[in-house]
C-alpha cells in the first residue's frame, strides 16, 4: 500500500488530537502530506443562529476564522513540527464533508477519532450511527478510527 496523502478530520477534542499524532506518525513513516479538516456543523450554526436570533450565513464567516485559528493551535498542541500539512476549514454535515473532500482530494487514508465532543448515547448511535462509521461506509479509501487512550493529551 502506498500512502502519500492522508486525511485527517477534526473537532478540536483530544481524541482526534490522538488520531493527528497517529496520521503524523504514518505520515513520517510513508513521506505522506497530511491534510487536516475542520468540519463546521450546520445543524450547530442553525441552533447558534436560533439562541442568537440572527441569520446563520452571517455567522459563518465568523465560526471559519475562529475554526481556521483553533486549527492552527491545535496543530501547535499537538506537534505538527516538520511535518507538511495543509488545513482545510468546510461547512455542512461533517460525515459527508469528510467524504466530499477525502474524494475530491483523491486521498489514500483517513484518519478520524472514535468519539469526539460531541459524544453520542448508545441510543443515538444505534439509529444514526457515529461520524466515523458514516464515513466508512461512503469512502472507497481505507478510514482508520482512532480510539482515545488513557494519558493521551500531549506534553
Amino acid at each position: 500500500m502506498k500512502i502519500q496523502s492522508i486525511l485527517v478530520a477534526t473537532d478540536f477534542s483530544d481524541c482526534s488530537g490522538v488520531a493527528f499524532q497517529t496520521a503524523a506518525q504514518l505520515a513520517r513513516t510513508f513521506q505522506a502530506k497530511i491534510v487536516i479538516l475542520h468540519v463546521i456543523s450546520l445543524k450547530r450554526v442553525a441552533v447558534l443562529a436560533d439562541y442568537l436570533k440572527e441569520d446563520p450565513e452571517t455567522l459563518v464567516p465568523e465560526l471559519r476564522e475562529r475554526a481556521q485559528q483553533d486549527l492552527s493551535k491545535f496543530l501547535q498542541r499537538w506537534h505538527a513540527d516538520g511535518l507538511e500539512a495543509e488545513s482545510m476549514v468546510a461547512v455542512g454535515a461533517p460525515f459527508q464533508e469528510i467524504a466530499v473532500i477525502a474524494r475530491d482530494l483523491d486521498v489514500d487514508l483517513v484518519v478520524l477519532g472514535g468519539y469526539g465532543r460531541a459524544r453520542q448515547g448508545p441510543i443515538e448511535q444505534v439509529f444514526f450511527g457515529s461520524t466515523a462509521e458514516k464515513v466508512v461506509r461512503l469512502l472507497p479509501c481505507p478510514v482508520l478510527c482512532v480510539p482515545l487512550a488513557e494519558k493521551s493529551t500531549p506534553a
